[in-house]
């Protein structure tokens, strides 16, 4: 039976991934198993998996290697989306002692305790049941890692985008209730936590509870609730779907005074085509309103948008519409992604494969926007009054926080100041592509 005196953490992936990786940490902490670094050499591996970043098997070998180099007796799991889609593959990479899915991760900490260890040779136990079972939804939120907190309020997603395997890996739409997020906010505030983000895998989808899925509450009711009923001094949204951000919310979030002016859209196309193509449910003028009513609402807004480029089908003349209609939005920053593969989806059987290698010319062209953009949004701020929220994140004597836009600012560091709100006037953008700040009379 495993049953580890020390428990050390490997994150893929997103936000969300990340949330729930602390999530299992507190589940072992209440058993009585350390939280080490990931080089000390822990007893026990967790190494939470991502699909939707490229060459999933190769990242995960390679960090199951490096485990083994710091405790050759280590007991490695691996748990996340890549265990769902892949278990008894991964079951086979040497070392390799548990796999477990989506309905069983968060009973990792007992599941161990009926586990042996693997006789040499031997792939290890698979647990893993059919994506039908992920039906419960389990709370999760970081904390520690960083000044600000991931908070799960959703997983799973409905959608059946022709790209993406996370309704394979997550499984349906499910919720925890407006109560029980807004007491877990409240629970954090009471720490010390200054800004929490909401995340899930389809968060404007938010309200689906109960074995039946009934849409009890909305995304709406949440983000009302939070603003009133919390002392949290900032939330942000995290990504959320274009025709799932409600002008509702938009109006919501321009006249709180906790929801941060700061949305990530994904687009992933400009092209209508395109966007057909991918199964996604809107079209660009959709997309193209939804920014419109931020902006009036809150110039200052910062908006973020995801974009794969290279998806079978696009043409030449598709990208220069994604481009086109990407420059004349008054965007802030872009998160470009190649197109990959995935297997069990719908897109690799399409006609017009694009080559590898306009796959990232695309990428390089969209990326040079990106930082004009982003540049660009920095530079109009210069001279702002506004509050910086400062992180534990400190390079070369340098510390960096954000603006409620989301715009990073960097100071000299100084302990007193991680978590802390200054207020700061911004001075202009330093080579480095960050903004440079000063306290209201007094150089930082």
């Amino acid at each position: 039976m495993m049953t580890p005196e020390t428990v050390a953490f490997y994150t893929l992936g997103c936000k969300l991934n990340f949330s729930e990786t602390s999530a299992l940490a507190r589940q072992f902490a209440e058993r009585g198993c350390q939280k080490v670094a990931f080089e000390a050499g822990a007893d026990l591996y967790v190494i939470n998996t991502c699909s939707v970043t490229d060459h999933a098997d190769r990242k995960c070998r390679k960090v199951v290697q490096q485990a083994l180099r710091r405790n050759p007796a280590a007991f490695v799991a691996i748990v996340g989306c890549y265990a769902q889609l892949k278990p008894q593959e991964i079951a086979r990479i040497p070392g390799v002692g548990a796999v477990l899915g989506a309905a069983e991760k968060f009973r990792l900490a007992e599941l161990l305790t009926t586990l042996e260890r693997p006789a040499a040779g031997q792939p290890g136990a698979v647990l893993a049941s059919p994506i039908a079972a992920a039906t419960e939804f389990h709370a999760a939120h970081s904390l520690g890692e960083r000044t600000r907190t991931f908070l799960k309020v959703q997983d799973g997603c409905d959608y059946s985008c022709s790209f993406c395997t996370i309704p394979l890996a997550r499984g349906a739409s499910r919720s925890g209730s407006v109560a029980s997020v807004v007491a877990r906010a409240r629970a954090l505030a009471e720490t010390g936590v200054k800004e929490i983000v909401l995340t899930g895998v389809n968060l404007g989808d938010f309200g689906l509870q109960g074995p039946e899925r009934q849409r009890l509450e909305t995304f709406t009711h949440l983000v009302q609730s939070l603003d009133e009923t919390t002392d949290i001094q900032r939330f942000r949204i995290s990504s959320c779907e274009p025709n799932l951000l409600t002008d509702e919310v938009v109006r919501l979030v321009a006249g709180s005074r906790r929801f941060m002016p700061h949305f990530h859209l994904p687009l992933q196309s400009g092209s209508d085509k395109i966007l057909g193509l991918m199964r996604r449910r809107y079209r660009r003028q959709l997309y193209a309103d939804r920014v419109a009513l931020i902006k009036d609402l809150m110039p200052h807004a910062c908006i973020g948008v995801d974009v794969i480029v290279g998806f079978p089908g696009e043409t030449e003349a598709d990208f220069l519409d994604t481009y086109q209609f990407l420059n004349e939005l008054p965007i802030s920053y872009l998160h470009v992604f190649p197109y990959s593969e995935r297997p069990d989806t719908l897109a690799p059987s399409l006609p017009g494969r694009v080559p590898e290698r306009v796959r990232s010319a695309r990428t390089t062209q969209l990326r040079s926007l990106s930082e004009k953009k982003k540049r660009f949004f920095y530079e109009q701020h210069t001279g702002l009054e506004t509050e910086v929220l400062f992180e534990d994140d400190v390079t070369n004597g340098l510390m960096a926080g954000f603006t409620p836009n989301y715009i990073r600012v960097q100071a000299k560091y100084d302990p007193l100041l991680v978590g802390e709100l200054k207020p700061l006037r911004l001075t202009g953008v330093s080579a480095a592509g960050v903004m440079e700040a000063e306290e209201i009379g007094l150089l930082v």
